[in-house]
């Protein structure tokens, strides 16, 4: 029985996202990216830009800071000399790129990508610069490939007071990448929302605009396939779009790009505005040639390495553990291990290998899939798996199973028979080795303290890093199991096997149940009442199954197969009603604790008014999230503060996918949740630890004074 349900672990096959990738071939001319230097030389503390440029085969197209309904965004991740920063990406004005009933926002035939560096002032002359840059992209047609370009500039230094000219060749492209970047809209902007659209009015009377094309940086904000329909009069521009989730609060504002053609005497000109924000802008070479050096720039916090990232890695698998996910799994494993005190030390200690193995082979297999996904374009993190309600049902539906064979409903075979005992009738090592799978499936909603910086630089990394590092995190996991097997003494002091074995299997039972109990209340967030009601069908049908499994027991031949064939039958109509599951999903969970649901477009109206913002990143399925909202910011205490400070607390539910949420994520270094940010004024927000205590929170958000509320009110524009 437990043999046939656990098959329910082939649904993780059916529920993962779907890549966007559909053909992994890489020619070598599909895009091409180089590393250009606007200076001839570099001076100490003088910020210079460097381009990024990237020409692809005709047709062929990469994508925007938002991609739009598919698509990644290049990434660029910098390897400087000590002392050195580098700034954001400035983006060009994008295109609209249709692709099937697809509406993308890209790059077609080239783009250039522009950074400001800035070295430190203390750079001394005479030795060059190496600029090291990993450039990783999306470059698509019909289909998707993924890739990547290790880009290396070298540039002399040159003493500071002296002047620098332009590197040969470079004026045309940094003027014509420049010329391709968005202008601060010179315009007064407002904003509304009626009848499910968004408009947008800009109170530019002299306009005469053809083609207007809006492109919001928030990802789900707008229909982005929808025609845009846009009209001039006297009182300016107005652009109505279709809204993305009608579900959620229209935003009170809605940054972006806005991109028109203008006739004029020498012709049509394309125009390209950034509203709601100011755009980023390089400073030309030649301006900075004439500036005096600037002053000393602090240099970026120190990155993570392999092996600070390992280390971290394995505190968290260690803590791990003594999570509620995890620990009813360890603690059926501990008492099948007194079943075999009896067996010699060797045989034990192959017990611990065997659940280690399985423990490694399973992270190493949940990152090899998740570092595959991201690199065909899919917008996941750590615990993707539990975005499906495919594997959310089965996991529960296995669980529970396990649960009716520790309260011997149904026979797991030879001996106390931990998790996957039942597997096989030989030895059990191939249990174990089930155990230390299940083990790692049933971990994955728990983020422990160090386990977020470590995944999230692991992500960032090659394959041959990132694999180094979840390797560490499933060796942390499985040592405490492992060490009591290869501990002589630590066996020694096990009690001896008896009747007390089977009163304490029962009662291990009900952890499971409580474990299921948990992702039927998951499963309840991410589907409608009739999947609900299905999943909860789906229980009884492995009630049933098991019933009838053991019916067979002793019933001759004939009788034996009708039980074990009904089982089986029970099995597939189980199977069946499980893949209806992904087709009933349920909207995002409403808010609740006084949070209002977190949109991008809500975030960046928030920000341009100069409100603070308390932001908590979490899901349905992240126990240490609901511990955390229960024990910590659901209480009175930090109610009121984020009150009396004017504190607009934001929830973003990652409970299913939301690629917004996985963009701000990736953004902050992590890759899962939980995530909490409080923007208390201009700059980056504050990240908060994982682990919260209300005392904790309340010191972070005096940050914001007390008069906050009063100031953000007169910041606020009139509409």
């Amino acid at each position: 029985m437990i043999r046939l349900l656990a098959l329910a672990l082939a649904l993780f096959g059916l529920a993962l996202p779907p890549a966007r990738a559909q053909g992994f071939k890489m020619p070598t001319d599909l895009l091409k990216a180089s590393l250009v230097g606007e200076p001839s030389a570099i001076r100490p503390g003088a910020p210079f830009t460097v381009a990024i440029r990237m020409v692809m085969r005709p047709n062929w197209h990469v994508y925007w800071r938002n991609p739009g309904d598919s698509g990644l965004a290049p990434e660029v991740a910098w390897t400087l000399p000590a002392g050195f920063s580098a700034g954001p990406i400035q983006w060009p004005a994008p295109s609209r790129i249709p692709v099937a009933h697809l509406m993308n926002f890209g790059y077609e035939g080239e783009t250039v990508l522009l950074t400001e560096i800035t070295p430190p002032a203390s750079l001394g002359s005479g030795k060059p610069a190496t600029l090291q840059a990993k450039l990783t992209y999306l470059v698509c047609e019909r289909e998707c490939v993924p890739g990547s370009a290790d880009l290396r500039l070298t540039l002399p230094v040159a003493p500071a007071g002296t002047s620098t000219g332009l590197a040969p060749g470079s004026m045309m492209l940094f003027e014509a990448a420049r010329a391709a970047l968005p202008v601060a809209a010179p315009w007064p902007v407002r904003y509304g929302a009626e009848n499910g659209r968004l408009q947008v009015h800009l109170a530019a009377p002299d306009i005469r605009a053809a083609s207007v094309a809006y492109f919001p940086y928030a990802e789900t904000a707008i229909e982005n396939a929808a025609p845009q329909d846009a009209t001039s009069d006297a009182a300016g521009l107005h652009i109505d779009l279709a809204r993305g989730d009608a579900t959620e609060a229209p935003p009170t504002a809605l940054p972006g790009v806005l991109t028109f053609e203008e006739a004029t005497p020498d012709g049509s000109v394309r125009r390209a505005y950034a509203i709601g924000e100011a755009p980023t802008v390089s400073t030309p070479a030649a301006a900075q040639v004439a500036s005096s050096p600037a002053a000393p720039v602090s240099a970026p916090d120190e990155s993570l390495t392999l092996w600070s990232a390992a280390g971290l890695a394995f505190l968290g698998g260690l803590l791990l553990n003594l999570m509620p996910c995890v620990f009813p799994v360890l603690s059926i494993k501990v008492l099948s291990l007194v079943g075999h005190s009896g067996e010699p030390a060797g045989r034990v200690r192959l017990h611990g290998l065997a659940y280690t193995a399985g423990v490694l082979a399973a992270f190493l297999t949940l990152a090899g899939l998740l570092i595959a996904l991201k690199g065909a374009g899919a917008g996941i993190g750590w615990g993707f798996q539990l975005q499906s309600p495919l594997v959310v049902a089965g996991l529960a539906y296995l669980l529970f199973g396990m649960g009716l064979g520790l309260s011997g409903v149904v026979h797991l075979g030879a001996g106390i028979a931990g998790i996957g005992d039942g597997l096989t009738r030989r030895a059990g090592l191939e249990g174990s080795f089930f155990t230390g799978v299940l083990a790692t499936v049933v971990a994955t909603p728990c983020t422990a303290p160090f386990m977020g910086s470590a995944v999230g630089f692991a992500l960032t990394q090659e394959a041959g890093v990132s694999l180094a590092v979840f390797a560490s995190l499933g060796l942390g996991l499985a040592l405490p199991f492992l060490v009591l097997t290869l501990w002589p003494a630590a066996l020694r002091r096990l009690p001896r096997p008896g009747a007390w074995m089977d009163t304490l299997k029962g009662a291990l039972a009900f952890p499971i149940y409580a474990t299921v109990a948990w992702l039927v209340w998951v499963l309840a967030q991410q589907v409608g009442s009739a999947g609900l009601l299905g999943a909860l069908i789906g229980l009884v049908l492995v009630g049933f199954a098991a019933w009838a499994w053991e019916r067979g027991h002793g019933a001759g031949p004939i009788g034996g197969w009708i039980a074990r064939g009904t089982a089986v039958a029970a099995l597939a109509a189980l199977t069946l009603l499980t893949l209806g599951l992904d087709r009933d999903r349920a909207g995002m969970a409403t808010a609740r604790s006084g949070a209002e649901g977190f949109s991008q477009a809500r975030l960046d109206g928030l920000l341009a008014q100069g409100k603070p913002v308390f932001l908590n990143m979490t899901a349905a399925w992240c126990i240490t999230c609901q511990v955390n909202e229960r024990t910590a910011l659901g209480s009175e205490s930090v109610q009121a503060a984020l009150k009396a400070r004017g504190i607009t607390y934001l929830k973003g539910d990652w409970t299913n996918q939301n690629p917004e949420i996985t963009r701000l994520l990736e953004r902050h270094g992590r890759s899962g949740v939980p995530l909490y940010l409080l923007y208390a004024g201009a700059g980056e927000p504050t990240v908060l630890p994982q682990i919260l205590t209300s005392g904790l929170v309340l010191e972070a958000l005096k940050a914001v004074p007390l008069a906050a509320a009063d100031r953000s009110a007169a910041l606020t524009p009139e509409r």
